[in-house]
């Protein structure tokens, strides 16, 4: 994984699926993924998005009304 990656973090496997999936709906490249060690989640999956789609899994996880742990760069 790379810089130009982000993880979104969150509390539960079904949010996840959830979220990759509203996310892989809308044209975004994404993917599950266990939790990178050096962050810290509730849940041990989270989902890889390219940095660039950030502001839309912003918005498509609001528009959702899906509570997150927040999204996160990889360095």
């Amino acid at each position: 994984m790379s810089a130009s990656h982000s993880v979104v973090l969150v509390y539960t496997v079904a949010h996840a699926i959830r979220i990759e999936r509203l996310l892989a709906a809308r044209g975004a490249a994404c993917r599950l993924i266990p939790v990178p060690r050096h962050l810290s989640s509730d849940c041990g999956v989270c989902v890889r998005i390219d940095r660039a789609d950030t502001p839309l899994a912003r918005r498509v996880i609001a528009e959702a009304g899906l509570d997150i742990e927040g999204i996160a760069e990889l360095r």
